[in-house]
């Protein structure tokens, strides 16, 4: 059975996802950034840290998509253990009790006795699907995306000194899109957690810009 027909199709990127790439590479960014100095930054030092802080992002980005890669291929890899642990294993209460370590603690919970039953004879079915740890095209679009998300995240933080000749109207303007911007991925994530968007874009704001300066007062 090939890959696509043993897996529900889902987006390439959930919400949290696509939230931490962005943040990731928005912290990144910010701290070239935060290194210029408003009263004595030139235009030679602005444009330097420009190509800097892109030049990192497509390295981090390409790093990032790759490591989404060989995260894809250890979680298939894994889930075809487990599942070769449980048809292997001769002993029905052993291979529930397996099943039941597997399930968060929550849904194992809410599961019961009854639905980790089923779960177990589910996997021992002979028409169960096998899950191959190989690479779709799908699993390259998420990796295409995380690459994207990473840099593109250095840009609307950077466009500012292109537009302001004055780097510490730049510098303010590029600080403000940074807020918003991590308040907007809060919100996302707020959303998806089910919370007050408000509330989370508040508190990943408030996160974001402690975790910058932690960032840069330890060199980064």
């Amino acid at each position: 059975m090939k890959q696509g027909e043993t897996e529900k199709p889902a987006r390439v990127l959930d919400p949290i996802e696509r939230a931490s790439e962005v943040i990731f590479g928005l912290l990144m960014a910010m701290t070239f950034i935060g290194a210029l100095s408003a009263a004595s930054a030139g235009r030679e030092e602005i444009r330097t840290m420009m190509f800097t802080a892109i030049g990192c992002n497509l390295a981090w980005g390409l790093a990032d998509a790759v490591m989404y890669l060989v995260r894809t291929v250890t979680n298939r890899t894994r889930n075809r253990t487990f599942v070769a642990r449980v048809r292997a294993e001769p002993d029905a209460a052993r291979g529930r009790a397996l099943v039941k370590e597997a399930l968060p603690n929550g849904i194992a919970g809410a599961a019961g006795l009854e639905g980790i039953d089923a779960i177990h004879r589910n996997l021992k079915a002979p028409s169960a699907p096998d899950v191959r740890p190989t690479l779709s095209v799908t699993d390259f679009k998420g990796a295409f995306g995380v690459f994207l998300l990473v840099v593109g995240a250095t840009f609307p933080v950077v466009i500012p000194f292109m537009v302001f000749d004055q780097a510490a109207i730049a510098i303010r303007v590029s600080n403000g899109v940074a807020i918003a911007m991590l308040f907007i991925a809060g919100e996302v994530l707020g959303h998806y957690a089910g919370a007050r968007r408000w509330r989370g874009g508040f508190w990943m704001a408030v996160t974001g810009i402690l975790l910058m300066g932690a960032i840069m007062a330890l060199g980064g």
